[in-house]
């Protein structure tokens, strides 16, 4: 890397970490490595100095992430398992902690092999769940919808070409026309109370759609409507899985157990061992 190239490198890096971001130098290297077209490890070796015309988009990209506009806004993208997803305004960004959740969906889908299976994403967001079942599991039915309208148009733009149905609708109401014929029921439903409003990362509260943010006051009232919705769904033996806060460990699967028509109701950790999401299976 040149000496120009570590310097722009070095200076973002303390501007970030002044501005209070989590990973200064790892959001410093993407929006360079974005701004010159490479990848973030190809910068070390085969990057050249920026043009007057990059340096100054440099410049701005890191200025905006100083007043904590989400990286993915700046760069228009989001990894999330083996695909990529544009993202942007007006949709949640979604986080590396919900792979687990989409990898349980997938590893569920995987195991029928009587039929091609069933798989409902509910608040799908940008479609990141929904996409990444029908890439990892091609002899899936996936079905999604999502109820806010500026959402839905990043759903749209992140599924098509990949087979997945998207509705605009309710999650409460949707798939009436697939009542208990569904196989798996995936959610990462809104799950922060209200009154947690002030310990929210600056980026999700300022910059993601409160829709898909907040639930009410304990921050279950989308679990509540998920767990009847699913069992409108589901056929007979089938899943849900749904993520909640990592202080929901025991209020989420409560919801279910409590609800008295599901068995093997079990919460699993993340990768950094606090409570993520909740699975369970309808016994009717």
């Amino acid at each position: 890397m040149s000496s120009e190239l570590r310097q722009r490198l070095n200076e973002a890096t303390e501007t970030l970490r002044s501005a209070g971001v989590a990973s200064p130098d790892f959001d410093a290297a993407e929006l360079l490595a974005h701004v010159l077209g490479t990848s973030r490890a190809l910068l070390p070796i085969s990057a050249a100095d920026p043009t007057p015309e990059q340096a100054s988009q440099y410049a701005d990209l890191v200025a905006r992430r100083a007043r904590r506009e989400p990286l993915q806004h700046l760069t228009g993208v989001a990894a999330f398992r083996h695909v990529e997803l544009a993202v942007g305004p007006g949709v949640f960004v979604p986080r590396p902690e919900t792979e687990l959740l989409a990898g349980w969906a997938i590893d569920q889908a995987r195991a029928i092999v009587s039929s091609d299976p069933v798989v409902v994403d509910l608040c799908t967001g940008s479609g990141a769940i929904a996409r990444s079942v029908a890439d990892e599991v091609p002899s899936a039915r996936v079905y999604a919808v999502e109820l806010d309208e500026g959402a839905r148009r990043w759903a749209e733009r992140n599924l098509d070409g990949t087979g997945v149905e998207l509705r605009h609708g309710d999650m409460a109401e949707a798939f009436d026309d697939l009542a208990g014929t569904v196989d798996v029921v995936v959610c990462n439903p809104p799950y922060i109370p209200l009154e947690a409003w002030e310990s929210v990362a600056q980026e999700a509260r300022d910059h993601d759609p409160h829709l898909a943010l907040f639930s009410g006051d304990d921050g279950l009232v989308a679990m509540r409507v998920l767990e009847q919705r699913a069992a409108v769904l589901l056929r007979d033996g089938g899943v849900v899985g749904a993520e909640h806060a990592d202080v929901q460990g025991e209020s989420a699967p409560a919801v279910f157990s409590g609800a008295g028509r599901w068995s093997e109701v079990r919460d699993h950790p993340d990768l950094a061992g606090r409570a993520r999401f909740v699975t369970a299976r309808l016994a009717r």
